[in-house]
C-alpha cells in the first residue's frame, strides 16, 4: 500500500498522530530526561500542537474539493513557523561563545509577567521570538544534530505530507442512495 496514494481523511490522521508522537517525545525529555525547554523551543512546541490540531480537524471532517486547501494552508502556515523558530535557534546554537545573547527570562516567570500585566504582549513575544543564551545551549543530540535540527526536518517532511495531492474515496462512488433504489 503506496501512502503517497491514501486518501486525504487516512493522510491527514497519520499527520496528526506524528505531531502527537512528536510531543509526546518532547514531554517525556522534559520529564525524564531532565531537558528543560527554552523559549525556542516551547515555540516549537506550540508550532507541532498548531500543526496536530488542523490535522485532527482536517482528518474528521476530510472536505471534498477547494475545502481541503484551507487545512493544508492551515498545516503549512504552522510549518513554516515552526522552521523560521528552529532556523532561529540553529543560528543561535551556531554562534561562537563571545556572541551568544545572555541568558533570558524563562517561559513560566515569562508568563507571570504578563499575568500581572508587568510586561505587554507584544514584549512578550518579542522575548519568546528572539531567544536567548538558553537557546544556543545544546543539551541533545541525535545523529549529529540537535533537537531543533531533528524539529527542522520534521516541519518540512509534515508540510510536504499535506501538500502531497490525495485522492477522493471514490469506492462508494457508483452506489445510489437507498431512497433512489426504492423508486
Amino acid at each position: 500500500m503506496n501512502p503517497f496514494r491514501w486518501i486525504f481523511r487516512i493522510a491527514f490522521l497519520l499527520g496528526f498522530l506524528i505531531c502527537v508522537a512528536l510531543l509526546g517525545y518532547a514531554l517525556y525529555a522534559e520529564q525524564k530526561l531532565g531537558l528543560e525547554p527554552c523559549n525556542l523551543c516551547i515555540l516549537q512546541r506550540v508550532a507541532f500542537v498548531w500543526m496536530g490540531l488542523w490535522f485532527l480537524v482536517g482528518g474528521l471532517h476530510a472536505p471534498k474539493g477547494g475545502g481541503r486547501w484551507a487545512y493544508v494552508v492551515l498545516v503549512c502556515l504552522g510549518a513554516v513557523f515552526g522552521v523560521a523558530v528552529a532556523v532561529r535557534q540553529i543560528w543561535l546554537q551556531s554562534l561562537p561563545l563571545d556572541q551568544v545573547p545572555a541568558c533570558g527570562a524563562s517561559f513560566p516567570i515569562l508568563m507571570q509577567q504578563l499575568k500581572m500585566h508587568a510586561i505587554p504582549f507584544a514584549r512578550f513575544a518579542e522575548i519568546m521570538l528572539r531567544g536567548d543564551g538558553d537557546c544556543a545551549r545544546v543539551t541533545w543530540r541525535f545523529l549529529g544534530l540537535s533537537m531543533a535540527g531533528w524539529t527542522t526536518i520534521w516541519y518540512v517532511l509534515l508540510g510536504v505530507w499535506a501538500l502531497l495531492p490525495r485522492r477522493r474515496n471514490d469506492r462508494f462512488g457508483d452506489l445510489k442512495p437507498l431512497h433512489a433504489l426504492r423508486s
